[in-house]
């Protein structure tokens, strides 16, 4: 005789009992498997996921209250969308590099000034000829060192200019007086000789 379960004697009802308390292991043991699996892919740290299925071992409650407090989204999400972010940024970054700093006029890599401002954007390599960022210390196409290219330009300091004293000579006013005289017009006397003969009627 099968022995009855909360104490059911009849043996369709005593079934259905058993079938029910079996249901209700094995979902409680594939909560704890789920529960397990679950907090394997949303947490990356083994000790938590190792709470996480010892608390499921208490029936139903653990798992109801892992499934509060478990995190939103799982790891790999997570990580697609830190790669998702890296490439918006990378995008943003080469369009801001691509782009005038001054107009924001669309440019390319080899261009050496802006074709809309006239803006010095690169300089050419004194080697190759090829474009090179005015920061970098090597061409990167022909491995030119570029600070030895670069040469600061001494700038000579200004001569002194030198004072000129005009001292006044000592003869300015015998010159002064002497083109005074000479800025006044002569009186030339006339001769006996040129002086008109008497006139004979008037003897």
């Amino acid at each position: 005789m099968s022995t009855a379960i909360f104490g059911i004697s009849n043996n369709g009802l005593n079934l259905v009992a058993s079938l029910f308390v079996l249901m209700l292991v094995v979902v409680w043991l594939a909560l704890i498997v789920y529960t397990y699996l679950d907090a394997k892919r949303r947490v990356s740290d083994p000790f938590l996921v190792a709470c996480a299925t010892i608390a499921a071992f208490i029936p139903y409650l653990g798992t109801a209250v892992y499934v509060i407090v478990r995190p939103p989204e799982f790891i790999e999400d997570a990580h697609e969308r830190e790669l998702e972010i890296k490439a918006a940024e990378l995008r943003v970054r080469q369009l801001t590099e691509l782009s005038c700093p001054n107009c924001e006029y669309p440019i390319e890599k080899n261009f050496l000034r802006c074709p809309q401002c006239q803006r010095r954007l690169k300089d050419p390599c004194g080697n190759c000829g090829k474009p090179v960022d005015p920061r970098w210390a090597l061409c990167p196409y022909c491995e030119t060192a570029l600070a030895q290219q670069k040469r600061p330009r001494r700038s000579r300091p200004p001569a002194p200019r030198k004072k000129t004293s005009s001292p006044a000579p000592e003869n300015e006013p015998a010159t002064r007086s002497a083109s005074k005289e000479g800025a006044s017009p002569q009186r030339t006397k006339r001769s006996p000789s040129r002086e008109p003969d008497p006139d004979p009627r008037q003897a």
